[in-house]
């Protein structure tokens, strides 16, 4: 905004069924790095995706992204498939639900645990519910990336704890690159692979057991935040080993000119 950069010099490569979080104060631009990422702001840089051969592959990769908030009228009759319907099909929801989209629906539903709730009415679901709706949305078809912004915001600390176990299966079963916005260190404590300190540039990146001993993270964060005992480094070393297989390349590098 008025020729300053939101988010500055950011250089990752992300790597497949890698979960990386992010973390950083309010304003450090994490949600405006998605949005990058996306291609919903201008920015100098580019997105790289990577095969497993090494060889860059052609066009965009396909992301799935789970936004911080999702706004719906509570009293409009739209169901959860109705939302399926919508995003997927290329015909009017009123002409009714086409089996292949139910179908891929259903399946990556139940892997959210939700296939319960296809038929009900999306306004009278929980927080953590439509989060997991939305997920499974996000995964339909299988991205090469998925982004999620602060996701369990609002969810009830059980409610958070198995929208993260869900995540973290689905990484391994797809072989997903995550990106995951969160303030919640305990949580990212035990789940995550990979944490990027971000404020407005890169801070400091590298496994939990790094990150959070090292004293750039109160400093950024202030003294009043918890801090969980880092994690064994022993935890990592079997991924280390598998993520040298598959890379996803993510370079951003450079001058953001956008707000969050």
């Amino acid at each position: 905004m008025g020729g300053k950069a939101v988010i500055e010099k950011i250089n990752l490569h992300i790597h497949c069924g890698e979960l990386t979080v992010i973390i950083g104060p309010n304003g450090a631009g994490k949600t405006t790095l998605l949005k990058a990422i996306l291609g919903e702001v201008p920015h100098i840089g580019k997105l790289q995706f990577a095969r497993s051969d090494r060889k860059e592959a052609r066009g965009r990769p396909k992301i799935g992204y789970v936004p911080q908030r999702f706004e719906i009228d509570a009293h409009a009759p739209v169901s959860v498939m109705d939302l399926f319907s919508a995003t997927l099909a290329k015909w009017p929801v009123w002409f009714g639900h086409r089996r292949k989209i139910t179908e891929a629906a259903l399946k990556m539903l139940a892997q959210v645990q939700v296939a319960h709730l296809a038929d009900e009415r999306l306004g009278k679901l929980s927080t953590g519910q439509l989060q997991r709706v939305l997920l499974a949305l996000a995964l339909t078809p299988a991205p090469d990336i998925l982004l999620l912004d602060e996701p369990t915001a609002g969810m009830d600390p059980a409610g958070a704890a198995l929208f993260y176990d869900i995540i973290s299966k689905l990484r391994h079963d797809y072989d997903l690159s995550i990106i995951l916005v969160s303030h919640e260190l305990p949580v990212v404590a035990q789940f995550a692979d990979r944490i990027l300190l971000l404020n407005r540039t890169v801070l400091c990146d590298g496994p939990p057991h790094q990150v959070l001993s090292n004293k750039l993270l109160v400093e950024t964060l202030g003294n009043d935040v918890i801090i969980p005992a880092p994690p064994a480094e022993e935890r990592f070393t079997a991924h280390n080993r598998r993520r040298q297989e598959c890379d996803t390349r993510s370079a951003t590098g450079l001058p953001q000119r956008s707000t969050p």
